[in-house]
């Protein structure tokens, strides 16, 4: 007798959804910001122009009023000539700026300011791998075309700040924007009214009264940074600052908030400090400890990860995550290319997963999991690294359900596959990598860290995972046999033709009748593989395919009955059990033995095509899995290191 079951995917509680429905409003805030900004890009052009040097430092000078949409400043620039000798020199800068003076030293130079390009003759060529350094006076009223300056207020009270991702820098400050390019360092001076206060990238060094009513507050960063990174905000903010890190690496969290705001901020930041915690311990110090972290409150939904200053429209603990987050994955090393952009994002919302992993454990981790399948599934297609075109369309850059959720449960199931060890290893290792730490990487890069950690080649998972598109649908065939062993026919098909098969690990829970459990982890490497798994009971009553919604996937379906199968039970008897060196593998039957692999219970596996007997005494004590090829199907066999 057979019957049928639909595994069903909604495993959420009231509690869950009532979760979601908090987060969501700021998650949906930050993507639609990041994607507004995006938009703009397309007008854009990359300026050849702006190729020939490398810009290694910036001193930003600006006087501005939060009450006034207007601002003054002097920005100088030190540069490296890197394709040969420049008699001239261009920046991005928007036309409705004025430009009033270019020097070179005491020099005044001649200048042209046409399309948003500000073409600079020198008086002095810069020759090959030589600096060169020149200093811009402007002032005026920037364009409101890429909201990448805003004036408004919060309680009557004027704030100003900028959001310049991807490429609205120019439209504030002569700067060189693209994705190749990181500045060293900078120098950041705003001068404001008294009763204002101002905050930039990096550590404040001073601030220094004026005789006309206002105050200059000196901000330096001494780390490498892209132009859209570069920020600042005024307003009338109150200070509040946390400690973070472990000595000696510890340092300031500096959160400027709105003063109405301040008790109930206050409350909320708080988790910042395990959040950081919790990020240190897995990955490694904040990238920027020689600094400070913090958050300035300004006026849009969501926030924007300036670096060492989060900009948050509200302090929600997934919002705090997120945006902390990209310190490591998209303000230390960067995406190259928008191709990439799952390198910034995906990993940034994974860790915001973590959060709920090591904070609030594992039943919430699994119903954020669930949370992201269920969106990721609701179509049958998506791909996660972009296309040429797509790479051109911010709606697609910036997708939710691709970008951010496709690529946090790819990130997931990279860990998943490779185990905690070799994942966080990797990772570490590629962000420690001194080619790719504070400057570029691609999708590539991150996939040569991870099979040199693991040892495993991962061509096949990019390409079915990060290249393909779709997902797998399982279906399993369990059958009975004596001895408390059961028979699994494992099967998929895909949502998408690029994709013919998912080569995954796959997770079942097997229950038996008095509500005992069993989980086994099948290495699924062909349609209709058959596997024999012992169970600690006799003929379950339910099995749950993907319990711990480690791998994209849905409608998960199975068979259970008591099928005239050829017994089994003793066809495979692994001796002796426990086991202190030797582990012998016997079969009893015409049948022949392809493999053996020998697997921890979480599914890492720990010997490779070994024979029988199999040396197992430089093992750890604890339980293992002897997992056996045959041309019968693949036994499971569980035993004891003693």
């Amino acid at each position: 007798m057979k019957f049928k079951w639909l595994v069903c995917c909604l495993l959420a509680s009231g509690l869950t959804f009532a979760q979601t429905a908090n987060i969501d409003s700021d998650y949906q805030k930050m993507i639609e910001r990041e994607m507004q900004s995006a938009q703009k890009k397309m007008a854009f052009q990359l300026n050849p122009n702006t190729q020939n040097y490398d810009v290694r430092y910036h001193k930003i000078e600006l006087t501005v009023n939060p009450a006034v949409y207007n601002v003054s400043g002097k920005v100088t620039t030190r540069f490296k000539a890197i394709s040969g000798t420049m008699n001239s020199v261009v920046f991005d800068l928007s036309s409705p700026l004025a430009v009033s003076t270019v020097k070179q030293g005491n020099q005044i130079l001649n200048f042209t300011h046409i399309n948003n390009e500000l073409n600079i003759t020198l008086a002095q060529a810069v020759a090959l791998n030589q600096i060169g350094e020149v200093e811009i006076t402007y002032s005026g009223s920037p364009t409101y075309v890429n909201e990448a300056f805003t004036t408004s207020q919060h309680q009557g009270t004027p704030v100003m700040w900028t959001l310049s991702e991807p490429f609205g820098a120019r439209d504030w400050w002569p700067c060189k924007q693209d994705l190749s390019d990181k500045i060293e360092n900078i120098d950041f001076y705003i001068t404001a009214p008294s009763a204002y206060k101002g905050v930039a990238n990096g550590l404040e060094v001073s601030e220094i009264a004026n005789n006309n009513g206002t105050k200059t507050v000196h901000y330096q960063h001494n780390y490498a940074i892209p132009a859209y990174l570069v920020a600042f905000a005024v307003t009338n903010y109150q200070i509040y600052q946390q400690t973070a890190g472990t000595a000696p690496n510890t340092f300031p969290i500096v959160n400027y908030i709105y003063p109405e705001n301040y008790n109930t901020a206050v409350n909320q930041v708080a988790v910042t400090l395990p959040i950081m915690n919790l990020f240190e311990d897995l990955f490694e110090t904040y990238p920027f400890h020689e600094e400070k972290y913090g958050h300035a409150q300004f006026g849009w939904g969501g926030g924007m990860e300036h670096t060492t200053v989060s900009f948050m429209g509200s302090f929600s603990r997934d919002l705090i995550a997120h945006e902390l987050a990209h310190h490591w994955f998209g303000n230390k090393i960067t995406c190259g290319t928008w191709k990439d952009i799952w390198l910034n994002e995906g990993f940034a919302e994974y860790m915001s997963g973590l959060v709920y992993e090591h904070l609030d454990g594992e039943t919430a981790f699994t119903n954020w999991k669930n949370g992201k399948i269920q969106n990721i599934t609701s179509l049958p297609n998506g791909n996660l690294y972009l296309t040429d075109a797509q790479a051109e369309d911010s709606n697609r850059i910036f997708s939710g359900r691709l970008t951010y959720d496709k690529g946090s449960m790819v990130v997931h199931m990279l860990r998943y596959v490779l185990g905690d060890t070799a994942f966080f290893q990797g990772m570490q290792n590629y962000l420690a990598d001194p080619n790719l730490a504070y400057d570029f990487t691609v999708t590539t890069q991150l996939k040569t860290h991870l099979e040199t950690a693991s040892g495993q080649d991962l061509t096949e998972f990019f390409n079915d995972w990060i290249y393909g598109q779709g997902y797998p649908i399982y279906d399993a065939a369990v059958s009975v046999l004596d001895n408390n062993q059961v028979r699994v026919i494992l099967s998929q098909t895909t949502s998408h033709n690029s994709v013919s098969f998912f080569e995954m690990p796959v997770k079942i829970k097997f229950v038996g009748p008095n509500n005992q459990s069993e989980t086994v982890i099948l290495n699924h490497t062909q349609n209709n593989q058959e596997f024999i798994v012992e169970l600690p009971f006799y003929a379950p009553t339910n099995v749950i395919i993907n319990p711990d919604k480690d791998i994209i996937t849905k409608n998960e379906s199975y068979t259970l009955g008591n099928d005239d199968f050829e017994k089994l039970s003793n066809a495979i008897q692994v001796s002796p059990n426990p086991v202190q060196d030797l582990l012998t593998i016997e079969k009893q039957g015409e049948f022949q033995i392809q493999s053996i692999d020998v697997f921890s219970l979480n599914g890492q596996k720990i010997l490779k095509n070994v024979s029988s007997p199999i040396e197992v005494s430089h093992l750890s004590s604890g339980n293992y899995i002897a997992v056996i090829a045959t041309d019968l199907g693949t036994f499971h066999k569980k035993f004891i290191k003693k």
